[in-house]
């Protein structure tokens, strides 16, 4: 893969990892520091690619290992003050209550819900992201949908 055909995949794939990204960290400052890092070290690392039609998956992988490094590295620098402060100002913003409660899942079931329901990745795809079998994201997808569905019951007053 040349320069080229990197910048344009990469170009393509702007709006999936933004989107990936603030499902993550929730801020937009530090979803453009994970995005500018994820798409440095892909560059650097892109003679490692085996496969150029895996390259989304692969830069994915890279997106979300940058997001942990920003997690842990947030948690060993702000006060936790200053951590629940900043996440109140985010949480203040008018969210839609779908938004608000995929944001409230856990990690584990955020992740595949969003690559799959958001971002259009296959089970096969989101197996290779995370690093899962295919039970276990099937099962973090069916889970995932029924938190969901739990939370948003008073919301939409969906009654079975």
């Amino acid at each position: 893969m040349n320069k080229k055909q990197f910048t344009t995949q990469v170009l393509e794939a702007e709006k999936s990892l933004y989107h990936i990204a603030k499902s993550i960290l929730g801020d937009d400052e530090d979803c453009a520091d994970a995005m500018q890092n994820a798409i440095l070290h892909a560059f650097e690392k892109l003679h490692t690619l085996r496969n150029e039609r895996y390259f989304k998956t692969w830069l994915t992988r890279i997106l979300i290992n940058e997001c942990n490094h920003i997690i842990r590295s947030r948690k060993e620098q702000i006060p936790y003050e200053d951590y629940y402060e900043s996440r109140t100002s985010v949480e203040q913003e008018n969210y839609s209550p779908v938004y608000e409660a995929v944001r409230e899942l856990e990690d584990n079931y955020r992740m595949p819900f969003v690559l799959f329901y958001v971002e259009g990745f296959s089970i096969k795809e989101i197996c290779q992201i995370l690093e899962l079998s295919q039970g276990t994201v099937k099962t973090r997808l069916y889970r995932s949908r029924k938190l969901l569905k739990e939370k948003l019951a008073g919301v939409y007053e969906y009654e079975e």
